[in-house]
């Protein structure tokens, strides 16, 4: 049971206000949860607001729960009443009402939407009781949809003037609600990376985590898995790289968070990765939460989580160097995205700004350094297929070549994706060799990261592939595909205001090869990028001041609610498939390299599954040949038949798709 304390209308009527509020107390000195005499105040108020309110409007019959917790950093719904034909879910505040307060109460009413099974089915009402507001019912007709509804707002006297209009205007539901079957059905959210990695960085709530939305068992098995792989080498004594593959957006960062911060790691574990956006944003957000928890310092803070978020590149050049061939002091390890581990070639060369040390490649590398431990050792290495953006990625195929030249020092187990991909790179062996074994547990084929729609992934595959026929299936049988297309930069960035709901993050993406999107008017790249991630609105280096935009580099493993997603010239559609391009100096050229055709087309992959809700494509109309200045590396009908293309496979035209949201309730205040 997830509400600290729950009751009928009746009961709560019957008990006086100092009964409830200390079994509120009481269940918060359970959950070792400080009190204080505010939060006391608070909740008489609160209840007696509740019991007033319930005594007015005849609702004896319905369920009360308060402080309903909801697993999204530790944050709880003051109330939720259930009614026979709606939930409101109520957030109480002394002061006034305020943009920022009705975006909260709207933001508990989105979770229980997506996330809690019981409340699917029946209309939310997200309520604001503020102060000594009064109550105004909503000017125009009352549009139901979208669901949740609008935020309504009241005072704590006028709670049951609200009611009264509620049970008036809602109707009847198909199915009364029944409140003691809606507290029994489950609650689990799929939390947002960052989210993610707090909660379990501060060691709450792990098994829930695992749990992918309330209907599917994908990052559960996935990590049970991991951890049966992890007790194996232990109970051994040997040394295993443990492959976690799986389509775009299914959570594999996710199980590797898991598997770093899980209780079986033994503390003595780290995860590493060469996405430099990536660690700056967790490493950011880890040591804010540890400082407002008051666990330490900001300065211990950012020590502690340097510690378990590494840059792989450094972790390799640091032990490998180190000249008494020393283990490192982590016995698990997982290395992110190890698909694109450098070769040896790209190893020895390094980067622009940093010249290697490496003599081998990294997969290499990394065994011989985890090979160092007397006794257990394990890798997970987390497979991102179809997400190669750059040159000297050594693939699966290295990490196979390093496994069976150990000589038995290691073994692999894996699921069947890891041996039977058509590319060859991306194949660990030909066959199932005596040290790979096998388990189908390792695979992750349930997106989680779209929240309400499964079959984006999918779509994104066959549009990438050009296969229109299928593209369009797959839309046709997902009316809720959450695919919107513009040709208006105007029109989109008001779209992502619109359906940026609550506290909900919307963000601009585009890739760094779409050169020409600049003479569109977007031609500013973000700065930081962990401000861009965390900071919120009206702070204007946030992603969702919608005044920036990221690359493929600084996304790739992050993700926003809403993304609007600008499409370039350098990934045209032509009659016989995509032709990726490349600007140089004043024109566009034609790429050959078939693996930079690969990086180019898997750019928009990365691009179209950043999205844990909608993702608005602006296609932008370019220039015609009639105008006075045309611009050739703007063509518009090379925009046209972009947009056409995406049109026939089933996106969704954005004026279709958002103007009944729009006419229903007004841009997100956060964002206004």
């Amino acid at each position: 049971m997830r509400a600290w304390f729950h009751c009928t209308g009746a009961e709560l009527l019957a008990r006086s206000v100092e009964d409830t509020v200390g079994r509120l107390a009481s269940a918060q000195q359970a959950r070792g949860y400080p009190g204080s005499p505010d939060q006391e105040f608070a909740w008489h108020r609160q209840v007696a607001a509740l019991r007033d309110a319930i005594a007015e409007a005849g609702g004896e019959s319905w369920t009360v729960a308060l402080e309903y917790d909801l697993l999204r950093l530790e944050k709880r719904v003051d109330a939720v009443v259930l009614t026979d034909r709606a939930i409101l879910v109520l957030e109480f505040k002394i002061g006034a009402t305020s943009t920022a307060a009705m975006a909260e109460a709207e933001d508990y009413a989105l979770d229980l939407r997506d996330f809690h099974a019981g409340s699917r089915r029946h209309l939310i009402l997200p309520v604001l009781v503020a102060g000594d507001a009064p109550f105004e019912a909503p000017r125009q007709p009352w549009l139901l949809p979208p669901n949740p509804t609008e935020v309504l707002c009241c005072g704590h006297a006028t709670l049951g003037a609200l009611f009264r209009w509620a049970q008036r205007e809602v109707p009847p539901a198909a199915t009364p609600l029944d409140g003691c079957a809606w507290l029994s059905e489950p609650y689990r959210p799929v939390p947002t990376i960052v989210e993610a990695a707090t909660m379990l960085y501060a060691r709450n709530g792990v098994a829930e985590i695992a749990a992918a939305r309330a209907d599917a068992a994908n990052l559960t098995r996935t990590a049970r898995a991991i951890a049966r792989a992890v007790e194996a080498a232990q109970a051994a004594g040997d040394k295993r790289v443990v492959f976690v593959t799986g389509i775009p957006g299914a959570g594999k960062t996710l199980c590797g968070l898991n598997a770093v911060f899980a209780p079986e790691a033994g503390g003595h574990s780290a995860f590493l990765t060469g996405n430099v956006p990536l660690v700056a944003v967790l490493r950011a957000a880890l040591a804010a939460d540890a400082v407002r928890r008051g666990e330490c310092s900001r300065a211990e803070a950012e020590r502690r989580v340097k510690e378990r978020l590494q840059n792989v590149h450094r972790f390799l050049e640091d032990n490998a160097t180190d000249l008494q061939r020393r283990a490192p002091p982590d016995r698990l390890i997982v290395f992110d995205e190890a698909q694109r581990a450098w070769d040896e070639a790209k190893a020895r060369i390094g980067t622009r700004n940093r010249p290697s040390r490496l003599t081998m490649s990294e997969p290499a590398h990394t065994l011989e350094i985890m090979g160092r431990h007397a006794g257990w050792a394990v890798v997970v290495a987390l497979i991102g297929n179809g997400q190669e953006i750059n040159t000297g990625e050594a693939g699966l195929r290295e990490w196979g070549r390093v496994i069976a030249a150990s000589g038995g020092a290691w073994r692999a187990v894996a699921a069947s994706r890891a041996v039977e991909a058509s590319d060859p790179v991306q194949r660990l062996a030909d066959g199932w060799p005596p040290w790979l074994e096998r388990d189908e547990d390792l695979d992750l084929t349930v997106p989680v990261r779209s929240v309400r729609e499964s079959a984006g992934a999918a779509w994104v595959d066959a549009v990438l592939r050009g296969e229109v026929l299928d593209a369009k299936a797959i839309a046709e049988s997902s009316p809720a595909l959450p695919f919107l297309l513009t040709r208006d930069l105007a029109a989109m960035r008001t779209a992502l205001r619109v359906l940026a709901r609550g506290r909900r993050r919307a963000g601009l993406v585009a890739s760094a090869g779409a050169k020409r999107l600049r003479a569109e008017g977007l031609g500013v790249q973000l700065d930081d990028v962990a401000d861009w991630f965390l900071r919120r609105w009206p702070d204007v280096r946030a992603s969702d001041a919608l005044e920036t935009f990221a690359t493929e580099y600084d996304c790739q493993g992050l993700e926003l609610d809403v993304v609007g997603l600008a499409w370039g010239g350098d990934l045209l559609w032509r009659e016989d498939g995509w032709l990726p391009r490349r600007f140089a100096g004043t024109a566009w050229q034609t790429v050959r390299s078939a693996e930079e055709q690969r990086y180019i087309v898997n750019t928009y992959r990365v691009l179209l599954t950043r999205a844990r809700y909608e993702t608005v494509i602006w296609v932008p109309r370019g220039s015609r040949h009639c105008e006075a200045h045309y611009d050739a590396t703007r063509d518009a009908a090379e925009m046209d038949a972009i947009a056409d293309f995406l049109l026939a496979c089933g996106a969704r035209p954005l004026d279709e798709a958002i103007a009944p949201v729009h006419e229903a309730r007004e841009p997100a205040p956060s964002l206004v």
